[in-house]
């Protein structure tokens, strides 16, 4: 990483609030994408709006005919939004992308533009690495949070596992190129730090939650009256929702336990298939894409929450369950066990391991009243530290040059 550059200057008045800063937030996925680095980039640009800072985003079009630039209202802020021409990624079922060599070019007139104090890219991919590239021409303090695993775009480049590899070698390092020129790196939890630091060798990096409006949540400490599994999230194949399905099939009849599952995906009508051959059909319900109230409705009622990703940098759903009052059920992989203390606020599992899983929901299913109230306030106590505006406070001195204190 660079060291740091001369933070944005403040009033010079002693004693002077610091003035609002102009943000430019790079986003290779951003609304109306549906999935965590999109969710914590609008939060995050809604939240900085919020206290008063001109923000702008650059972020892909839904179609290379509908680039431009807009005010868009996003989480109830409105904020300029440089849609940059883009296209369809065909093996996804929404991913809109921006053409790679065209990255410096958008850079260049966005910067032009908006002339920002600082720039803060979300990946490496592409907006966020022809921003880096021009900024830094520039003299324009970066900084950079990783939301990615090169593995999970494994599921839809449709190349042999050979070259596979490749590309995933060809991304770390690129990644680790983009990285280098930013004042700071960022990534949700500790534990994706570490795994950040070994994969691209680099150090330093600051772990910053994506972190959430738990109070946009409700819990309810009640005794259930059913046993309402749920997951919340992308049907992609990194989630490993077959996992979830298969260990529903092998719980005690007697449970009458129930899987309602939220999310679109690539994968949906496989999941679906397969939810019919394991004759679970009456038991699992795919909701879709819904609204933000029938979300916290469904996440409410529920009785435990259940992931099986094993490509987790963090997991805003995850957290979502946790304000919810919910007992958390994860694959013990990457990020998770950041949320997840085994036998507080839920269990964690052997990745992929179908009878651990099982052995897991029933522990869950078959607690007292008592059992599962200490649960439930363990996940509320454990999502405090996740604030949102916490999390904008330390981006807010990143911005400025102030690194945060360890």
């Amino acid at each position: 990483m660079t060291p740091p550059a001369t933070p944005a200057p403040d009033d010079a008045t002693p004693g002077a609030a610091p003035r609002p800063l102009r943000v430019l937030i790079g986003a290779d996925t951003f609304a109306p994408h549906v999935n965590g680095a999109a969710r914590f980039a609008e939060r995050l640009a809604a939240g900085l709006v919020a206290r008063g800072h001109d923000v702008h985003v650059s972020a892909p079009s839904a179609g290379h005919r509908n680039s431009g630039t807009f005010t868009e209202v996003i989480e109830g802020q409105p904020m300029t939004i440089h849609r940059l021409p883009a296209w369809r990624f065909l093996p996804h079922d929404w991913l809109t992308f921006v053409l790679p060599w065209m990255s410096k070019h958008y850079a260049r007139k966005v910067l032009d533009e908006v002339r920002p104090d600082v720039v803060h890219i979300q990946s490496h991919i592409v907006i966020g690495r022809g921003l880096a590239r021009e900024a830094r021409k520039r003299g324009i303090p970066i900084i950079a949070t990783n939301h990615v695993m090169a593995e999970n775009i494994l599921d839809f480049t449709t190349l042999p596992d050979v070259l596979d590899r490749v590309v995933v070698k060809l991304a770390w390092d690129d990644a680790k190129r983009t990285f280098d020129m930013a004042r700071a790196v960022t990534t949700p939890t500790r534990n994706a730090a570490e795994f950040l630091e070994r994969t691209i060798d680099i150090s330093g990096v600051i772990p910053i939650s994506c972190g959430i409006k738990a109070s946009d949540y409700t819990a309810d400490l009640s005794p259930r009256d059913a046993n309402r599994i749920v997951f919340v999230g992308r049907l992609t194949t990194e989630k490993h929702i077959d996992v979830t399905l298969r260990a529903m099939a092998k719980l005690d009849p007697a449970l009458h336990a129930t899987f309602d599952i939220v999310g679109n995906g690539d994968q949906r009508r496989a999941l679906e298939s397969l939810t019919e051959q394991l004759g679970l059909t009456d038991r699992v319900t795919f909701h879709g894409r819904t609204s933000d109230d029938e979300l916290r409705a469904t996440l409410t009622a529920a009785s435990v929450f259940v992931i099986s990703s094993i490509a987790e940098l963090q997991s805003i759903a995850t957290m979502e369950a946790m304000a919810s009052g919910l007992p958390i059920i994860a694959a013990n992989a990457v990020a998770l066990p950041h949320l997840v203390q085994d036998g507080r606020n839920g269990y964690l599992f052997a990745p992929g391991d179908v009878d651990d899983l099982a052995a897991k929901l029933t522990l869950v299913l078959t607690q007292t009243p008592e059992e599962r109230a200490a649960m439930q306030q363990a996940s509320l106590d454990g999502v405090v530290v996740h604030d949102l505006d916490r999390t904008i406070d330390t981006f807010e001195a990143l911005y400025r040059g102030e690194l945060p204190q360890p």
